[in-house]
């Protein structure tokens, strides 16, 4: 990480992760708690906490927890490539209306459930970040092969919501940022059945390389889209 953010663990740097026991949520939590150092690291996930991306109330309930809390970084890395066994639509006759609104409730209602919630525990009047996990297949500009048309609209609704919010938060707080962001393809249970033939990221190098990009943003590039070398995406 740059001294820019280890100066700031000297003075008690928090960090929330959302989606903590998936692959990439849980080297990002493992990278703050042990080569960091970060002062605190809160962890949420379905699988420890029965956190549902899907229900409100559990997002708020989730969100409660934490009332008295504030943090400095949160990374929400929920989301789905997969559901009930279902892969992505190779083309428009595998267009499944249930699937599609599954994609769409977990990889962007979902996520909007958890800015609203959870903005509100970013710390105040200093430099946040609010990460969300994005994918490079949710760029409209970036789009040159077709397919997988639930996923990538659900990340493409995805990044309007942050880009959105962001907004939104600047007007309070201009040393916020709210971001999305492309890990790369990283060697995970959701990717597996996808990544032949690509440069693949062990978790722990994906999530050093996350947090260093997101250490090296200013306020100044809120809103934005980020691959996880800090080069910009194309909505």
């Amino acid at each position: 990480m740059t001294e820019t953010l280890m100066q700031s663990l000297s003075v008690g740097y928090s960090a929330l992760v959302i989606g903590a026991s998936g692959g990439i949520g849980n080297a990002v939590s493992r990278q703050l708690e042990a080569d960091i150092g970060c002062a605190r690291v809160a962890c949420l996930s379905r699988r420890n906490d029965g956190f549902e991306v899907t229900s409100e109330d559990s997002v708020r309930t989730a969100a409660d927890r934490f009332a008295s809390d504030s943090f400095d970084l949160i990374f929400c890395a929920t989301g789905a490539l997969t559901l009930n066994g279902v892969g992505p639509e190779k083309s428009l006759r595998q267009i499944s209306r249930n699937t599609m609104m599954q994609q769409f409730a977990v990889n962007a209602v979902g996520p909007a459930l958890i800015l609203k919630h959870f903005v509100p525990l970013l710390s105040k009047k200093k430099r946040v970040i609010f990460a969300l996990l994005s994918a490079r297949v949710g760029s409209i500009g970036d789009n040159m092969l077709g397919g997988w048309i639930s996923y990538r609209s659900s990340k493409a609704a995805l990044n309007q919501i942050v880009r959105t919010a962001a907004i939104e938060v600047a007007r309070t707080n201009p040393s916020s940022l709210i971001v999305a962001v492309h890990p790369g393809t990283v060697e995970t249970e959701l990717s597996a059945p996808f990544s032949a033939g690509h440069r693949r990221f062990q978790p722990d190098d994906a999530a050093r390389r996350i947090l260093r990009t997101l250490d090296g943003l200013a306020p100044d590039r809120t809103d934005g889209f980020f691959a996880y070398d800090g080069t910009s995406i194309a909505w």
